[in-house]
């Protein structure tokens, strides 16, 4: 059989689709492009209209270029509304995100090829990806107002830590060398074991893992960044100097009507104790513009305090209403040209940022991982560099920035 995975949205769904790939390779399917496979996997995002839409266009565009093949649809948007994607062309099936991790099993029995989640039949390069992406939680019971991630994702769900660590075993067997460790709500590890995990044990069983590999840690709300996971990734070799921390808004009063549990002023702290510790790590942010009562004044807090901030990137979200989440009938709405005229503004800050941090590596020696064609490699900080002579994909060299 031939698959086909096709993926929306975040790192989270990055790593599911991985485990997807697994899943189908461990029974002996073939990957191949969408056009000529059999069974294509959408793994879907919700969390804006335009994430909907995307996967509707994709699901009608693969049905009429392969007209036999059948269409399995899973992610946040199968979850939230299962009518809209049943009805499409092609789909078979749709499984919601509290079975995905079992939808391999739609496949039948394995072949006895790979072994376990990330299986020895998944090797660096599988879906485009150098580094391996482990989903070590998932769920969320924050309720920001804007967001419908807890309606399709659920409560928080943690895996054990014997799990995680066998699931990095087992990648680093097959030669991988960067693991990116993600969630919904990574902050919350642990929370739902009643072992006495946190994120903060699994962060240090990371910091002293013998093995040569990288650690990367993906997206952290800015309440679970504590002093603690700063000192780890400032003394550990083995974690990436890399943050993303979503700050969303510079205006208290926005913060307070997204229900985020802290002031623009406790981010700020946090962001410059982090840059003090290490100038040298990468730090992104997540910013909504034209959220729902946002006024001038409040934008142009954002713009100060973002100005004010060593971050090295930001990824800018023009707000969309989600039916079903409590920003949706706030009163407020703002119109979509000021809403884009927002969101430029805040990119061309959010690009000034990257030319700063760029600019302040100039010179400096990185270890490196390369990827692509062996043309590139992206260091432990971030940046992806390209290479003056070609290298072998998936090994780790030191570059000097030029």
């Amino acid at each position: 059989m031939k698959y086909a995975v096709i993926t929306f949205g975040c790192r989270v769904n990055q790593a599911d689709s991985l485990a997807i790939e697994g899943a189908f390779r461990e029974r002996g399917a073939v990957s191949t492009s969408p056009d000529d496979a059999d069974v294509v996997v959408v793994n879907t995002c919700s969390v804006t209209a335009t994430a909907d839409q995307g996967a509707r266009q994709t699901i009608r565009r693969v049905a009429r270029t392969n007209p036999d093949v059948k269409i399995i649809v899973t992610g946040c948007y199968a979850t939230r509304r299962p009518d809209e994607l049943v009805a499409l062309p092609n789909v078979v099936r749709l499984v919601m995100n509290r079975d995905k991790d079992d939808l391999g099993d739609l496949l039948g029995d394995r072949n006895g090829i790979g072994d376990g989640p990330c299986g020895h039949a998944l090797k660096p390069g599988v879906a485009g990806r150098t580094a391996f992406t482990l989903r070590v939680q998932t769920g969320c019971e924050e309720h920001c107002s804007y967001c419908i991630i807890p309606q399709t994702r659920g409560a928080g769900r943690s895996r054990p830590l014997s799990t995680i660590v066998q699931q990095i075993e087992l990648a680093i067997a097959s030669g991988y060398r960067e693991v990116a460790i993600t969630g919904v709500h990574l902050g919350s590890y642990g929370r739902d074991l009643d072992d006495g995990s946190s994120l903060t044990t699994l962060v240090r069983r990371l910091a002293e893992w013998d093995a040569d590999v990288l650690f990367r840690i993906s997206s952290l709300e800015p309440m679970d960044c504590g002093p603690e996971i700063v000192e780890l990734v400032a003394n550990s070799r083995r974690l990436a100097p890399h943050f993303h921390l979503p700050l969303q808004h510079g205006a208290d009063e926005i913060l307070r009507r997204m229900r985020r549990p802290f002031t623009a002023s406790s981010y700020k702290r946090l962001i410059e104790g982090i840059y003090a510790a290490m100038p040298y790590a990468s730090m992104g942010s997540d910013i909504i513009v034209g959220f729902p009562g946002e006024t001038p004044e409040h934008f142009a807090q954002t713009e100060s305090v973002l100005r004010d901030l060593p971050l090295t990137h930001l990824h800018v979200f023009p707000y969309s209403d989600r039916p079903g989440t409590d920003a949706s009938s706030m009163p407020g709405k703002v119109d979509g040209v000021t809403i884009r005229e927002r969101g430029r503004r805040v990119r061309e800050i959010g690009q000034s940022m990257t030319e700063r941090f760029r600019r302040s590596q100039t010179g400096s020696v990185r270890r490196a991982l390369t990827v692509d064609d062996g043309r590139s490699a992206v260091t432990d900080n971030y940046l992806k560099v390209r290479l003056d002579l070609p290298q072998t994909r998936n090994q780790w060299i030191d570059v000097r920035i030029d």
